[in-house]
């Protein structure tokens, strides 16, 4: 058993819980709207790659406004740009249900984006600065716990909404994201740990280079471009399609397949969080993402619904094993450090995943088969579960004195000098 030389907190703080529950109210509205997406742009009498296209918009104008949104937590503090990113989605989700043609959508998502990429890049900034190094795993498993439950209520709530119709889930998300931005300016407009450091007392800024200096930084990029690209791009995007066309299956039974995988994820993510505090980051991150790699790549080999359900119950469990070690790894490297930059990099990672993965994976779906382009999405997994065996571990060793993160030595080198 590991001692400690440092105080280590047996509870995360209060306002750890808050934006956790607000990511659970996002993740539920997210949900909502993930099944319908996909069909609702082929109504618009488009190919399969044009309506893969709407997905990869969302995360286009993530990744081009994503700089932006980390020079914005830096100059306006994070809780801020977290409430006025969630308004702007929710905007503009409300804005697609009333959308009539096919480019309508295409914008409203794009703007959309923009939002998104404030409120995740902050929020994950938030729990970075307010969770104890010792607790970073165990709360990155919460928060990705929050997301998940959400997506496991949102996809069976999305799935009688769309035999309502395909423009009802829409509503509701921006619904939930009103009452997400209630939750968070109720809840912490007095808090003190929330207040944005200043003169003295801020930490010094990591600038990108230093962070890409860190093996563990540059396989976290590498793990979370492959999450993008097969997460939060092709599930999204060919599972609702591969349902329909491939299983022959009503399109509700999109919005299950989507909550079993994220069902498997919250199987595992408590476990993984805490483990991953105590044996440390890397072997989660190496096992995880071989799982879900090898079951990705199975998706399409499916040619039942058990087996199709067996396999996205499995590679649910593999993200979940890996994802709160990829999270705290990147906390790890960052330290004290203001991390607006480094953050947005790390985030920018996934959306250029998310935008060239369902592109190229619905370009296979329409010239070769299903089957290939869940194998290039696993392949990718696997990949990044290489890359991650030469790289350092990153979680903390009280007992040990190591060499200083990239953190400390910008804290170190630069004691009196702005960056």
């Amino acid at each position: 058993m590991r001692t400690s030389t440092m105080s280590e907190p047996a509870t995360l703080p209060r306002e750890v819980w808050v934006i956790i529950a607000a990511n659970f109210v996002i993740a539920v509205g997210f949900g909502l709207v993930a099944p319908a997406l996909p069909t609702f742009a082929r109504g618009f009498d488009v190919s399969v790659t044009a309506a893969s296209i709407v997905i990869s918009a969302f995360a286009v104008a993530r990744l081009l406004f994503a700089p932006a949104a980390g020079r914005l937590v830096t100059t306006l503090g994070e809780r801020r740009v977290y409430l006025w990113g969630l308004l702007i989605v929710a905007v503009t989700t409300g804005a697609c249900a009333f959308a009539t043609e096919y480019w309508h959508l295409l914008v409203l998502r794009c703007v959309a984006g923009t939002g998104s990429t404030m409120f995740t890049v902050s929020g994950v900034a938030l729990l970075i600065r307010l969770t104890p190094p010792l607790l970073r795993g165990r709360a990155s498993g919460h928060w990705g716990t929050s997301f998940l439950l959400g997506n496991v209520a949102g996809p069976i709530m999305g799935g009688g909404l769309i035999a309502i119709s395909l423009r009802a889930p829409f509503l509701v998300y921006a619904g939930s994201l009103v009452l997400a931005v209630l939750i968070v300016w109720v809840a912490l407009r007095g808090s003190v740990l929330m207040a944005p450091s200043s003169g003295d007392d801020a930490p010094p800024p990591m600038p990108l280079r230093t962070a890409l200096r860190d093996s563990g930084y540059r396989a976290a990029l590498a793990s979370n471009f492959a999450t993008g690209w097969a997460v939060f791009g092709v599930r999204t995007a060919l599972i609702p399609l591969f349902i329909t066309e491939v299983m022959r299956r009503d399109e509700s039974f999109a919005g299950t397949a989507l909550a079993l995988f994220a069902a498997g994820n919250v199987a595992m993510l408590l476990v993984s969080g805490r483990l991953s505090d105590r044996i440390g980051r890397k072997p989660l991150l190496i096992a995880g993402l071989a799982l879900a790699g090898a079951a990705t790549a199975w998706v399409g080999f499916a040619d039942s619904v058990w087996e199709f359900v067996v396999v996205t119950i499995v590679a649910g469990l593999g993200t979940g094993v890996y994802s709160p070690s990829q999270q705290a790894a990147v906390a790890d490297v960052l330290g004290k450090a203001r991390s607006g930059q480094v953050l947005a990099a790390f985030q920018m990672t996934a959306d250029v995943g998310a935008i060239l993965g369902p592109i190229i994976a619905g370009v296979l779906a329409d010239k070769l088969s299903f089957t290939a382009a869940f194998g290039v999405t696993g392949a990718f997994l696997i990949i990044a579960a290489l890359v991650w065996l030469p790289a350092r571990e990153t979680l903390p060793r009280p007992t040990e004195q190591p060499h200083p993160t990239p953190a400390e030595a910008v804290a170190t080198e630069m004691p009196a000098k702005p960056n």
